[in-house]
């Protein structure tokens, strides 16, 4: 049975893939606008997430929210103690590009960690969700990380963030590495759905640098309560979820622990992780 929060939350989540759904066969017509170099927002975005927090509000009007296109906001009554954190459209690029590939992303905070989380990919129907301590699940069906023991055959995700270009050179040479043992890399477009893919081991491992908390705090979840691991370049705990934090982002790995551990001295060894010092 899902916590009466985690309903709260697919039910806005619900809400805002139908605000999606609907516009998807009018990309022409979307107004778009680049928030930075290469990174770029729609009004179905601002308009996905106006639906979103008119349900959470709805249902708890006190609690604060961050979210991608309308940044922090407090509650009601103020500071709070939990925190709304959105992302109404993960994979924008694909969106506006027509490539079936994005989800809607919530995530419950309590204080700076996850305490629920909901992944949601409306094209497959498809709803990942999962409450601190009670383990994850993709359509209420129990989910795990892979039982792959190392890098070798390894089913990999990563991304390249736009804000993170002037990094590309030591993660090519990291990437380099990890084909001479992995399978293969996958860059799918969507942080969100890539550690949600992990959590349900359809991949092995995920990271990234330049990620932002809405991106990650629902999946940093996903992958804890299916038995993975998560943490930055260097294995050390990851960053406060309910905060934007840097402009630049932050660096993030997840997987099960055996392949996390052994992309970590991947990542290490090839100079990718100093590139972020």
């Amino acid at each position: 049975m899902l916590a009466p929060a985690v309903n709260v939350m697919v039910k806005a989540a619900r809400a805002g893939g139908n605000v999606l759904l609907r516009h998807m066969h009018r990309l022409d017509a979307l107004n778009v606008v680049e928030k930075e170099r290469m990174d770029y927002a729609s009004e179905v975005d601002g308009l996905a997430e106006e639906a979103i927090i008119k349900e959470l509000r709805r249902a708890n009007p006190d609690y604060a929210i961050l979210g991608e296109e309308g940044g922090a906001q407090k509650g009601n009554r103020g500071p709070s103690r939990y925190t709304w954190v959105i992302d109404p459209l993960d994979g924008t690029s694909n969106y506006l590009h027509g490539i079936p590939h994005w989800c809607v992303s919530l995530a419950l905070c309590e204080g700076a960690e996850p305490l629920h989380a909901v992944v949601f990919d409306p094209l497959r129907n498809e709803l990942f969700t999962a409450s601190r301590g009670g383990g994850a699940q993709l359509n209420e069906k129990r989910i795990r990380v892979s039982e792959r023991k190392d890098l070798a055959g390894a089913m990999l995700a990563t991304g390249f963030a736009p804000r993170e270009r002037k990094r590309i050179g030591a993660q090519l040479d990291c990437l380099k590495l990890l084909m001479a043992e992995a399978e293969d890399v996958r860059r799918t477009g969507s942080a969100a759905l890539d550690l949600a893919w992990v959590a349900a081991g359809r991949c092995d491992a995920y990271f990234e640098g330049g990620v932002q908390a809405w991106d990650i705090a629902a999946g940093v979840l996903l992958v804890r309560e299916a038995g993975g691991r998560v943490a930055d370049f260097r294995g050390a705990p990851t960053a406060p979820m309910h905060i934007a934090g840097a402009a630049t982002g932050r660096q993030l790995l997840a997987g099960n622990v055996k392949v996390s551990d052994a992309l970590q001295k991947v990542i290490v060894s090839s100079g990718y992780a100093a590139a972020f010092d």
